[in-house]
């Protein structure tokens, strides 16, 4: 294969990760089960935490898997046809900004958690699962969705970079594109980090209330 068609292929992969990262499912998962809007109550962002909020617990567990599916599924492919590792992180990028800045949605997404874990499972299945246990541990003792996600966001590049050195073989692409995820996640979560701080952030399991 020629240079050039190499770069199509690989922009291709890129630009198909957005577009599969864009899809809402919370969204699609609402209006099937008959929900109002979730960008239309609680956080106003499209996710499973906030569809959660409705008190529809099938809808969110739905939106949950949807939302990581398509992390993981937009790096595992690409991962089958392209070994590069600038190609891959560039996807792994790509499908987590396609969540935070959806087409569908006039670029405003959810904040990320989900697809980020599908994205992790994809690129290495044991810093995804590290990940995820400090995410839960943090989320029941302190029971806000928002703190866990910060936790998280700062561990996972971490976990990737160290455990790296023994356990799999880290690269300089891969973790620039996963400190990138852990720094838009943080950018994400401002508004929260700033709740946190005055202590009006909302617990987990909290009723929906209007925006």
């Amino acid at each position: 294969m020629s240079l050039p068609n190499d770069w199509l292929f690989a922009v291709s992969l890129v630009i198909g990760a957005y577009l599969v990262g864009s899809i809402p499912f919370a969204v699609v998962f609402s209006k099937l089960f008959g929900l109002a809007d979730p960008r239309s109550y609680g956080s106003g962002n499209p996710c499973a935490t906030n569809v959660l909020r409705s008190g529809n617990k099938a809808a969110a567990l739905l939106t949950l898997v949807g939302d990581a599916a398509k992390g993981w599924f937009a790096v595992w492919f690409a991962a089958g046809l392209a070994s590069d590792p600038l190609t891959l992180s560039c996807v792994t990028l790509a499908v987590f900004l396609g969540h935070l800045y959806p087409l569908f949605l006039g670029f405003k997404g959810g904040k990320g958690v989900a697809t980020a874990f599908g994205v992790l499972a994809a690129v290495q299945p044991a810093m995804a699962l590290l990940t995820a246990a400090a995410w839960l541990g943090t989320a029941v003792f302190f029971r806000y969705s928002s703190l866990a996600a910060i936790v998280s966001a700062f561990l996972a590049p971490l976990i990737y970079i160290v455990a790296g050195q023994y356990f799999w073989q880290a690269n300089l692409p891969m973790s620039l594109a996963l400190c990138a995820m852990g720094l838009l996640l943080l950018y994400r979560h401002r508004a929260n980090i700033s709740r946190l701080l005055q202590g009006t952030e909302p617990r987990l399991g909290a009723k929906k209330t209007s925006k």
